[in-house]
Parts: C-alpha cells; structure tokens; sequence
C-alpha cells in the first residue's frame, strides 16, 4: 500500500491511498471539523464517507506535470509514466496551487 497526506494550505487536509483494490480518499477528521474547511476539488466535496476508485481521482492525476516537465522527472528518477501514484508522490509535494501531496513511508508490520 502507498499513501500520501494531502494538504490544503499546509493544512492536513486528508489521505490519498493505493492497494490492490485501487485509490482512497478520505479526510482528516479535525479537518471536516474547522467551519473553514475547503473540499479538495469540486469533485472531492467534504464528507465524512472515503472515496474509492479503481483509477487515480482526476483531480490528483491533473496534479502531474506534463510535458517537457514530466520527461525530465521521468529521466532524473527513473520513473513509469504509467505509475501514476509513483509519479504524484514523486513531483507533486510542492505544486501550484493550494494542494500539496506528501508522501508517507509506511513500515509494513508482519
């Protein structure tokens, strides 16, 4: 599994996750709380239930560079253009726009 923190002006604004089933969204809980609270995208309104989808959401695969941009991550750490959570975990910690996705290492306990 593979996960990454979302944030909305560098506030924890939930959780995007990757398995065998597919992507899950869910927001942080103290986030949905805060009367100032913003939906990630119009696609992703506020709710307490996860979005799942067998794809990545829309919304964070728009958040991948494209281009001239993407060949030149591609090249420098070596990744598929075809692993789309590898490449928004890669590239987009600090893109344009209010969203930031951050990475989460995980240690998988046996």
């Amino acid at each position: 599994m593979r996960k990454a923190e979302i944030r909305i002006h560098d506030i924890r604004a939930g959780w995007l996750m990757q398995d065998e089933e597919g992507y899950h969204f869910t927001y942080e809980d103290n986030y949905l709380e805060d009367p100032n609270a913003e939906p990630v995208s119009l696609t992703l309104p506020l709710r307490i239930a996860t979005y799942n989808n067998k794809v990545l959401f829309p919304f964070f695969d728009g958040l991948i560079p494209e281009g001239w941009l993407l060949d030149i991550a591609e090249k420098n750490w070596k990744l598929n253009p075809r692993d789309r959570m590898g490449l928004l975990l890669t590239c987009c910690k600090d893109c344009i726009g209010a969203v930031s996705v951050i990475a989460v290492n995980e240690e998988v306990v046996k």
